[in-house]
């Protein structure tokens, strides 16, 4: 058979087909090569949009850093970045992780002459601050949650020294001592209580040495924040009946104290209205890894300028969802952060989880009688519904119109996983951020990530990008920046595979 044969169609061969509407085998080909080339075209395009995206990133992260390092050196209320207010109490000595190298920076204590308020920009009334003199607020208790299975940033923390145990920020203060001094201003050490579980208790009263030991409360399993925070609440409504309480986590980091402050104060106002109220983050970017906030209306208290009505609470949204929730400039991250009279509180739970709140209650009524708190405590807590306080209460009190929100201008960040830690380091140009002694980190065209030198041993990088390097004794952990989040996939398979001993 000649070359020229295998041009014929095999359908005009088999009679079958009609020879004139046929397409030549050499046509399909000429076709499939067009196509080829197309694609060809495509690619370089799109390798052409990826390089000029490169560079715009190179070009944001450097613009990130500087303003990091401009926020690190002269942030508005004179302090560095997360550097959080001297504590009033010389007993308040640093614990550091025994994880870290650190370098405890003198403290100097402010003078009680000092002026004890500075105005912040908060939401919609950029020259509005809360009118507050003397910042201690009468009746107001804080709540501190202290939980976590040390997952998220694993080797680093563990089951038994989560990350608010840490010291994250080299400032020789861990992430729940910052919370702590961050909040004594608007409260006092009789006024602070902590939930935590009991393989934590110790070392918190380490940490934390003016903390009472009455106002440590023990919940002896997980039962994710309704319960925690339910607990504290109920148990401060027998001490204080006109108590306004205030939730916020252990193991976050704010930027901007005054700011802070403010927005605390403002929602304590808000709260003496029976509302529970949340502080909404301004979004610095259409992040999928936070809740967000919908503001509803003014609420037009002369106390609170700036809050509003919570429209509704939404889940953490895919990335476009995330884009078009913020070009819309009304949706907040929602951090978490409650604030709110204790007794309503319990009447939401009431209405909305009658079987948490039935055994809340029990518990509370026992608290200060350590041997029926332990029968009680054991007996109720296992049955407890594991849920967070934003399904059981917030979501439907707020389709009731009863949860305001206090947008705020602070910088807030969870610190969820090692790419969002690496983001608040500071870090010299085109080079990883450090979380330790730096003499023990070498690289060499290296631009991005985060090392963690905590064995002790040299760190040398050659030519690797945005890569998570976590080495402890025991432990190496190596994974990129983009696959951070998944660090708890590895935990579990470390615990499936017998190596309970080093999670």
């Amino acid at each position: 058979m000649s070359h020229s044969a295998s041009l014929i169609d095999p359908l005009a061969l088999s009679g079958n087909g009609d020879a004139n509407k046929s397409i030549p085998i050499a046509a399909m080909f000429e076709q499939i090569m067009q196509a080829v080339q197309h694609s060809h075209v495509q690619i370089n395009d799109l390798k052409q949009e990826c390089s000029e995206l490169r560079l715009a990133n190179a070009s944001l992260e450097r613009q990130v850093r500087e303003g990091l390092q401009w926020n690190l050196h002269t942030s508005r209320n004179g302090t560095p970045g997360f550097m959080t207010p001297a504590p009033s109490s010389p007993k308040l000595h640093p614990k550091l992780s025994p994880f870290l190298t650190h370098a405890v920076p003198s403290v100097t204590l402010t003078s009680p002459d000092a002026p004890t308020f500075r105005p912040s920009p908060l939401g919609d009334h950029a020259l509005t601050s809360f009118p507050f003199g003397n910042r201690d607020i009468p009746g107001f208790y804080v709540v501190i949650p202290a939980g976590g299975a040390g997952t998220r940033l694993w080797p680093l923390s563990r089951e038994n020294h989560p990350k608010f145990l840490l010291d994250l920020t080299l400032k020789g203060r861990s992430l729940i001592q910052a919370t702590w001094d961050r909040l004594l201003p608007l409260t006092s050490a009789a006024r602070t209580t902590i939930v935590a579980g009991p393989s934590h208790v110790r070392s918190i009263m380490d940490q934390l040495p003016d903390l009472l030991p009455d106002n440590l409360f023990c919940e002896p399993g997980p039962k994710d924040s309704m319960a925690a925070i339910g607990l504290a609440a109920a148990i401060i409504a027998k001490r204080d009946p006109d108590a306004v309480i205030g939730s916020f986590a252990a193991d976050h980091m704010i930027s901007g104290d005054d700011a802070f402050l403010s927005a605390v104060a403002e929602a304590v106002e808000v709260a003496k209205s029976d509302y529970l109220v949340t502080i909404g983050i301004a979004p610095s970017h259409p992040s999928t890894g936070f809740g967000y906030v919908r503001l509803g209306e003014k609420l037009g208290l002369k106390e609170a300028p700036n809050s509003r009505l919570v429209s509704s609470f939404k889940e953490k949204p895919d990335a476009r969802t995330a884009a078009s929730y913020i070009a819309t400039g009304n949706y907040r991250w929602n951090a978490g952060m409650f604030v709110t009279k204790a007794t309503f509180l319990l009447k939401l739970l009431e209405e909305y989880k009658p079987e948490i709140h039935e055994g809340l209650t029990r518990i509370a009524d026992v608290w200060d009688d350590e041997v029926a708190r332990q029968t009680v405590i054991n007996e109720v807590w296992p049955t407890l519904e594991k849920i967070p306080i934003d399904n059981a209460v917030a979501e439907p009190a707020a389709s009731d119109r009863r949860v305001a929100v206090v947008p705020a201008t602070f910088g807030w960040d969870d610190v969820g996983d090692f790419s969002s830690l690496a983001d608040l380091l500071p870090a010299e140009a085109n080079q990883p951020r450090i979380l330790g002694d730096s003499n023990l980190v070498v690289t060499e065209q290296v631009a991005g990530g985060i090392v963690v030198p905590g064995s002790g041993r040299l760190i040398t990088c050659l030519g690797v990008d945005d890569l998570v390097i976590v080495d402890m004794p025991d432990t190496l952990l190596v994974t990129t920046r983009a696959r951070s989040q998944e660090v708890k996939r590895l935990v579990k398979k470390c615990r499936d595979q017998g190596h309970k001993n080093l999670l």
